[in-house]
């Protein structure tokens, strides 16, 4: 999680889930690790979105259970399409915008050479990185 930028709660509160046979609440979740209930409140909503974790039903029990996504290659073919490629297409949106700027009357910089070669590299890599990682999602589905 840190890699993410996700606090080190986030990973704790996975581990947890995952290594449980049971679902989860949320105030267990929380007494468990020593974490106060906005934080395990935070990580299961972080969590959620990464769907690394869902909540499901207990009979007799009004509360969300949670349980952990233990298909590893599931969770990162969803991180990759969810979280990663809507990122990609931004970028490329953005070099479209730099690219026009610098192409401008408007603009205008000493260095323009020294832009687009730096654009064009930022070009590639979403290039590269458009084929490479669909790719990767599918051979994480196989």
């Amino acid at each position: 999680m840190n890699i993410m930028g996700m606090p080190r709660s986030v990973g704790e509160i996975y581990g947890l889930l995952y290594f449980s046979e049971k679902p989860l609440p949320m105030d267990a979740v929380a007494t468990r690790l020593g974490i106060s209930i906005g934080s395990a409140s935070q990580g299961l909503k972080n969590l959620r979105a990464l769907k690394a974790v869902q909540s499901t039903y207990v009979a007799g029990d009004r509360r969300d259970h949670y349980i952990a996504e233990s298909e590893f290659r599931r969770l990162f073919s969803n991180f990759i399409k969810d979280e990663i490629m809507p990122h990609l297409e931004s970028a490329k949106e953005r070099i479209l915008r730099m690219e026009k700027l610098i192409d401008s009357s408007d603009f205008e910089v000493e260095n323009a050479e020294f832009y687009q070669i730096r654009i064009d590299k930022l070009k590639r890599l979403t290039k590269a990185s458009s084929r490479l990682l669909p790719a990767m999602t599918g051979l994480l589905k196989l």
